[in-house]
């Protein structure tokens, strides 16, 4: 049998940063790299907020995770997949019908992304007790956010040396794509190896949900579920669609009202000052919440997550195009969202407790990204609508109904809490 909390400082960071790649290349990279291939706002907000549909729809087959084989067993066989699906996007973009191939080949990755979640999520809250899971969430946060920022800022950057070496934007991204299918599949090899067996031993096998349909129903009879429910879809209300707009926005031309930066200049402001203080805020929110529980820090952090993106609307509204005012709008914003989210994640480990927690987690998680798809999905739409500058005026007050909420959310104070007992 291996001890919980085992190996956690090894394998929790090369776990979350693998199950962040995929998700930034089909939600975040993709945008960038149809926006430089001539696709419109309006298509690329449509387009790629519905590929958020597998995070939405994962419950309907989490339960499986959690009945059939281990999680290891799950997320080592989904990560291979998404490898193979970036290396099809890599070699048909220079194909003639390469929007329609690319979005089939990016649901492929974010289907397989979806299921890597489920069984990642279920490894980590198995594999550590609670005051570890509430520990590391800070790293594991931090690590997500980091293959975040390799995606917006390095793998973006290398596309755009590329378009400047070639000439051709659309050899660049095939080129780069197809590396980030490489170094997805140097990932699983990383977590192979990485990655104890905890789910060997009679002590967490015994644990297993009973059936289908009780994993659904028991969430679903969780005390102030409703509620839950309503704050969970509410909490990236805001960020769920600067994400969509935010690269547009300093990419487009001063005339459309955007800044006019290039992709590799975009690149090396998300993969620089973003990567440093997107990690001390994730690292600095777990440790907190650690220390004090999470009651004490949720509407900090909350307020963290959304605050930042007024500089957004100060820029647009103002056209700066300054390098050191557009660098600290990211520093704040990627500070603001690591110390932010951690709470969030720490609420849906909460809302998760229970025998069927794996499953139980995806269904919230499952929520977590309708909140996202579904304001994302008319982003470009209401930023044409109302330019830039209304567009991320409207950002910031979409962050009000979860502010509002916190006053009606219940969990227990010290949630997350580190006790002085020692499990590791």
């Amino acid at each position: 049998m291996i001890k919980k909390d085992k190996w956690a400082w090894a394998w929790v960071p090369v776990l979350y940063f693998t199950q962040g790649l995929p998700y930034v290349l089909v939600v975040t990279v993709s945008v960038i790299m149809y926006k430089k291939l001539g696709v419109s706002n309006e298509d690329i907000g449509l387009y790629t907020s519905l590929l958020y549909l597998p995070w939405v729809l994962k419950p309907l087959w989490s339960p499986f995770v959690d009945l059939k084989s281990t999680k290891r067993n799950w997320f080592l066989g989904m990560q291979l997949l998404i490898a193979i699906a970036l290396l099809g996007v890599g070699l048909t973009l220079p194909t003639s019908m390469f929007f329609t191939t690319t979005l089939a080949c990016f649901w492929m990755a974010a289907f397989a992304s979806a299921t890597n979640d489920i069984a990642s999520d279920g490894y980590y809250m198995i594999g550590l007790t609670e005051q570890k899971q509430s520990f590391f969430v800070g790293m594991r946060s931090t690590f997500y956010r980091l293959a975040m920022v390799t995606g917006e800022g390095l793998i973006v950057i290398m596309a755009g040396f590329l378009e400047n070496k070639y000439g051709d934007n659309t050899k660049a991204w095939s080129i780069t794509i197809t590396a980030a299918a490489f170094l997805m599949l140097a990932l699983t090899v990383a977590n192979f190896f990485t990655t104890p067996k905890f789910e060997s031993s009679a002590a967490i096998t015994k644990d297993k949900p009973e059936g289908f349909f009780a994993v659904f129903t028991s969430f679903f009879k969780k005390k102030n579920i409703g509620i839950a429910l309503v704050f969970i879809l509410t909490y990236r209300l805001g960020e769920s669609q600067l994400v969509k707009m935010a690269a547009p926005f300093l990419l487009d031309t001063p005339e459309k009202g955007g800044l006019g930066y290039s992709t590799e200049q975009l690149g090396t402001i998300f993969g620089t000052a973003g990567v440093i203080f997107l990690s001390i805020g994730g690292i600095l929110g777990g440790i907190l919440i650690s220390r004090d529980g999470l009651k004490q820090w949720m509407l900090p952090m909350v307020l963290s997550l959304n605050v930042p993106n007024i500089l957004y609307a100060i820029l647009a509204m103002t056209g700066t195009t300054n390098i050191y005012a557009v660098s600290a709008t990211v520093i704040f914003e990627k500070f603001g969202y690591g110390f932010g989210f951690a709470a969030f994640l720490m609420y849906l480990i909460y809302v998760s407790e229970g025998r069927s927690k794996t499953s139980h987690y995806a269904i919230a998680t499952g929520f977590m990204a309708l909140g996202m798809m579904l304001p994302g999905m008319i982003s470009g739409y209401m930023q044409q609508w109302l330019g830039y500058g209304g567009f991320f005026v409207w950002v910031v007050i979409a962050a009000l109904p979860a502010v509002f909420l916190l006053k009606f959310i219940e969990y227990p104070a010290d949630f997350g809490k580190k006790t002085n007992d020692t499990d590791a």
